[in-house]
């Protein structure tokens, strides 16, 4: 939580799933992408949530930002419930919870030039502002994102990729938003670049006093924007922390997992470190496992993995870890928990 203690965002048994149909006489199936997810951010906060692909953080983040419903459960944004809203009634707050895209040209109309895409909010929030105002606002994101006046008149076509999502966060910024869901806004950059636009995101966090839900399959972008971690898996939240805890000591198996995925830029310290690899491949939303999610993948899984379905408890003061070994894992060491090839086999049969 941020130091003023303000909550800015809270979600509450959020549940979301999709029908999926084969065929025209098939048994429709259910794709649970969000399964009870809970999520509490503060103001001036910046939570990244990560996870593989298909655990579910751009459904989450798609459902805060109301571009679909949920099944059940709450979305309060500063005391105002946002779940049951219309889509009328919506639209005067989504000046205030604003997007960064994956795709920075995919995001962007090739038709219009960046001046038009950067003041496209200001048409929707203020109909009546002018021109020549909109324009001077234009302007000054430009230089807030580190983009020249003359290329006010070009069109998306003629940026490069960390251009193009300079211009997008000029767009999410110009309406003076609360609030900003960054979905995987680097994942399409060049690793050079990436490191320029966390940064960026960085320095206008604080200038502007923003509030971020960085979103990434990859722990290493967000180490360094993140106050607070969420780990995703199949739907899930299976591990919550500030980044600097989760980072020295993560708790639960499948964040372990991720940390070692992470390249180590010291040769040294690379090849000391002891490899926890995933095993296999994340298993279909329209199946999952029964009990923990991860107990196919998970070298400490014992026959009661896959009967209890762990409850995301408390391990500390501001860390919650959903799995029922953490503390024999914590007590004990990694090594004298771990089980072999074929104990594992026979006690998840």
């Amino acid at each position: 939580m941020s130091e003023s203690h303000r909550v800015a965002l809270t979600v509450e048994g959020l549940r979301k799933t999709f029908p999926i149909r084969h065929g025209l006489f098939s048994r429709p199936l259910t794709l649970t992408a969000l399964d009870d997810i809970d999520l509490s951010v503060g103001e001036g906060e910046t939570v990244g949530i990560v996870g593989e692909s298909g655990s579910g953080k751009s459904t989450l983040g798609r459902c805060i930002l109301h571009l679909m419903s949920p099944d059940s459960g709450r979305i309060e944004f500063y005391g105002q419930e946002l779940t049951h809203l219309s889509k009328e009634e919506m639209r005067m707050w989504r000046q205030e919870i604003q997007v960064i895209f994956q795709d920075p040209l995919a995001s962007l109309n090739p038709r219009l030039a960046v001046g038009d895409i950067i003041t496209d909010p200001l048409r929707s929030f203020f109909p009546n502002m002018g021109r020549t105002e909109r324009r001077a606002r234009a302007l000054r994101m430009m230089d807030e994102v580190g983009l020249l006046p003359e290329m006010i008149n070009r069109y998306p076509h003629e940026f490069s990729g960390g251009q193009a999502q300079r211009i997008g966060i000029a767009r999410a910024l110009i309406s003076e938003p609360k609030m900003i869901i960054c979905d995987e806004p680097v994942s399409a950059l060049d690793v050079s670049i990436q490191a320029q636009i966390l940064n960026l995101l960085a320095k206008l966090k604080e200038e502007f006093r923003l509030t971020l839900i960085f979103i990434s399959h990859d722990l290493s972008v967000v180490r360094h924007v993140s106050d607070r971690i969420m780990v995703m898996y199949l739907g899930r939240i299976v591990e919550s922390a500030p980044a600097r805890e989760l980072y020295a000591a993560p708790k639960h198996p499948y964040t372990r997992a991720l940390l070692t995925a992470v390249p180590i830029a010291d040769p040294k310290r690379a090849r000391a470190r002891t490899i926890e690899g995933l095993v296999g491949e994340i298993p279909s939303p329209i199946n999952p496992p029964s009990g923990c999610h991860f107990r196919t993948r998970c070298p400490y899984a014992i026959t009661e993995c896959a009967r209890v379905r762990p409850p995301l408890e408390p391990a500390g003061e501001s860390r919650r870890v959903a799995c029922i070994r953490w503390k024999e894992i914590d007590a004990r060491g990694v090594d004298a928990v771990t089980r072999k090839p074929e104990e594992l086999a026979a006690a998840l049969q």
